[in-house]
């Protein structure tokens, strides 16, 4: 399974941004799929995860309220929408796939994107 994400930039704080990931190389309907985000010298921390039929979402409480994941499986696209954004929202985010939402409620996928780097300035 491939994953390439798009979408990020330089955007000012109080804007949005919507990165996008396209999938390919295997069935993306039947697959979870979620964002997370790094900084330098951090961990990769999770942002957002969707269930394969979208019935169910989940946010990190830093985020919650301010971004939206959803995806189109007819398009192998899994986005995320991104508003009220601020400078600690600085970051290379990764779209991940496959895997499994534990019953705790930690998502833990089997395959990575490549970053998009995503910027807000103050």
């Amino acid at each position: 399974v491939q994953l390439q994400a798009s979408g990020g930039g330089l955007v000012q704080a109080g804007g949005s941004l919507r990165l996008s990931c396209a999938a390919s190389g295997g069935t993306f309907s039947s697959y979870e799929m979620g964002w997370f985000r790094q900084v330098p010298g951090k961990e990769r921390e999770f942002v957002a995860y969707i269930r394969w039929n979208s019935g169910t979402t989940t946010y990190a409480d830093s985020v919650k309220g301010r971004f939206t994941i959803s995806r189109d499986n007819a398009k192998n696209t899994v986005y995320l929408q991104m508003g009220r954004l601020k400078p600690e929202d600085t970051a290379v985010y990764y779209c991940a796939g496959g895997g499994i939402l534990s019953a705790r409620g930690t998502y833990y996928p089997n395959y990575w994107g490549q970053g998009t780097q995503v910027t807000v300035s103050s």
